[in-house]
């Protein structure tokens, strides 16, 4: 049994919109830089150590844990926030 018009109006209508077979879509790019990833990095370092030394301290009122380790975490946290929104300047020639 042959197509309705309508369907056949539907299928032309599909192929109409799909893009040209030669067209290639642009390349994909990466959303950070190396320094993006560089200062994340860094950041994951100081809350990894900051944690460490809580741990190897054992003692919830030590002296690292209640005077340093708010200061170094909060910054980690605060440096891995500026290094995702970090772009760099372009250079103008």
């Amino acid at each position: 049994m042959p197509s309705s018009p309508k369907k056949q109006k539907r299928k032309a209508e599909a192929a109409a919109k799909q893009p040209p077979a030669a067209a290639k879509p642009a390349p994909a790019t990466m959303p950070l830089g190396a320094m993006n990833y560089l200062f994340i990095a860094l950041g994951a370092t100081v809350l990894a150590l900051s944690y460490a030394v809580m741990y190897i301290e054992k003692s919830v009122d030590g002296f690292f844990a209640l005077d340093i380790a708010p200061f170094t975490l909060v910054g980690a946290y605060a440096w891995i926030l500026f290094a995702i929104f970090y772009r760099s300047k372009k250079k103008k020639n």
